[in-house]
């Protein structure tokens, strides 16, 4: 049974990897995910205000006394909100990039080009395989046009890929007005890999206090659909890898989205719930439904699901929209 797959470049020994979750905050943590049989593990994020905020930090005592600093710290979430400043980071993934044999891929969070490049280039020389750019922009401003939304993604990832040698993987946004256009631009500006989607908070209210509920849900596995789509769309028309993310429980999750054509399937959720151990019940899972099904390698399995290999290619788009209406309403008069 030969489950190797190649993932922006990082050849792996089978498609199931640990995705950025606060697991990774910890070497241990990344040695036991790869002693469960992680063949990566995604680093957690360092978040662009991370690096502002210790830039400021060290502009105010710079210039402390001269009353030019004021209340600027105050932008910036205070320090102990952070479980690992850049610093830290940067010592997280050197000892894990040392003691494990498996790629270790750093993440940076944030939404301008600023201190990107310069800590790109610092994972690099501290070891990460690779690294993931998580843009977590919500373009609030009714100012700004999608056409500017979509030229800062570009052009940071123009960036990070001038200033490394490593290979780039972007996670991209399901927000776009032409999700597949965009995915075009970012493999022509270079980068290696896209994850599709990436997951933005949502707020809910407390109704009797009128407060902002800060809360994160874990991934359900029905929410995996629209990644299924845009990999299935994807696949076999640009040259980046292709990541799944979300919704990962169980070998049915990795296998839709390795026949839609990823190369990878990313979890995160699934380690939160059940114990980073449940990797090696997601590779056994794998294995054993290959081998009922006669399936030899994840590569004759790769992408058979996707648009350009389905009997109907229509059944991606809106023709299959109106067949499913108009089953549901032959059912529902019976």
């Amino acid at each position: 049974m030969d489950l190797h797959t190649s993932y922006m470049g990082l050849q792996l020994k089978h498609p199931i990897v640990a995705s950025a979750s606060p697991l990774s905050e910890d070497v241990d943590n990344i040695k036991r995910m790869e002693d469960a049989g992680a063949s990566a593990v995604v680093m957690f994020s360092l978040f662009e205000e991370q690096l502002r905020h210790e830039s400021a930090a060290m502009e105010h005592f710079m210039s402390y006394g001269t009353n030019s600093f004021a209340e600027a710290l105050s932008y910036f979430p205070a320090v102990e909100d952070y479980h690992a400043g850049p610093e830290r980071y940067l010592d997280i993934l050197r000892r894990a990039s040392e003691s494990a044999d498996i790629p270790i891929i750093g993440s940076l969070n944030g939404i301008t080009n600023e201190g990107w490049i310069d800590y790109a280039k610092n994972m690099e020389q501290a070891g990460a395989r690779g690294i993931e750019l998580n843009i977590y922009y919500i373009p609030a401003d009714i100012n700004i046009s999608g056409r500017e939304v979509e030229q800062r993604y570009i052009d940071i990832a123009r960036h990070v890929k001038q200033a490394v040698s490593i290979p780039v993987a972007f996670k991209l946004s399901a927000y776009f007005s032409s999700v597949a256009y965009m995915a075009k631009q970012l493999d022509e500006a270079g980068v290696d890999a896209l994850v599709l989607f990436n997951r933005f908070w949502q707020p809910d209210f407390d109704i009797e206090q009128r407060e902002i509920v800060h809360s994160l849900d874990l991934s359900r596995s029905g929410q995996i659909r629209l990644r299924l789509l845009w990999i299935a769309l994807l696949y076999g028309r640009i040259q980046a890898s292709l990541g799944a993310t979300t919704g990962v429980y169980s070998h049915v999750e990795i296998i839709k989205y390795l026949m839609a054509g990823a190369d990878v399937v990313m979890t995160t959720s699934a380690l939160l719930k059940n114990g980073i151990a449940y990797l090696t019940t997601l590779e056994e899972q794998l294995t054993r439904w290959m081998e009922e099904h006669e399936y030899t390698s994840v590569a004759q399995m790769k992408g058979c699901m996707s648009q350009q290999h389905v009997a109907d290619p229509t059944a991606f788009e809106r023709a299959n929209y109106i067949k499913i209406l108009e089953n549901y309403q032959s059912s529902y008069a019976l």
